[in-house]
């Protein structure tokens, strides 16, 4: 039986759809979570001085993505076919490019641009992407793509969980298919075991 190690900070954070996955598989994984102060001694052992990294039988995968397509196709949840596979990988892709607006802004320690990149965030970013993500969802069957489950809608669900702590409103709210979409993958019993189970970590650093 293979053994899986997977290293990130004690938060939510990009880890967390890799959890999700290596729950949805039924992996029994170490759940390794440092603190920030060791993060110094840890980062020299790290591929490119970045976490999350997964240890697979002792062997290091690292960048979030890559390792979740990995536990993807081991799941089931990468496509039928190289079509498929693509249109997941632009639905995760675009998840990422929102997501990465919330971090941008979340993280901004200076009061009048955070102010500023605020607005632009709510305002304008937000409902452009939410509103495209729930017509993709409405056309597809309450998925991301081709009317099932693929690892996009775990990637989604498992991020949008920690989103709702850094920004402290439902973003998916009046968005019924999203909405669903995220009930949908949290009521799945391997990934609803884990999040009554996970750590009751801090929110964020």
């Amino acid at each position: 039986m293979s053994t899986y190690k997977l290293t990130y900070f004690n938060i939510h954070g990009r880890a967390e759809p890799i959890r999700f996955l290596l729950s949805y598989l039924n992996i029994n994984f170490e759940d390794c979570r440092i603190e920030k102060e060791q993060w110094a001694s840890v980062k020299p052992n790290t591929p490119f001085g970045k976490l999350p990294m997964l240890e697979v039988d002792g062997k290091v995968l690292h960048q979030t993505l890559a390792i979740c397509r990995y536990l993807g196709k081991k799941a089931g949840l990468a496509g039928d076919n190289d079509w498929e596979s693509v249109l997941i990988d632009i639905a995760v892709d675009n998840i990422l490019d929102f997501w990465q607006e919330i971090i941008i802004y979340f993280y901004n320690t200076n009061e009048v641009t955070k102010a500023e990149l605020g607005k632009r965030l709510f305002e304008v970013t937000t409902p452009f992407y939410l509103d495209k993500f729930e017509k993709i969802v409405s056309e597809n069957g309450g998925y991301f793509v081709n009317d099932k489950l693929s690892w996009a809608d775990i990637f989604f669900a498992a991020i949008w969980d920690y989103t709702k702590a850094l920004v402290d409103i439902d973003i998916v709210e009046g968005r019924p298919n999203l909405s669903k979409l995220q009930k949908t993958v949290l009521n799945i019993p391997q990934i609803k075991l884990w999040t009554e189970k996970r750590p009751k970590n801090v929110r964020f650093y």
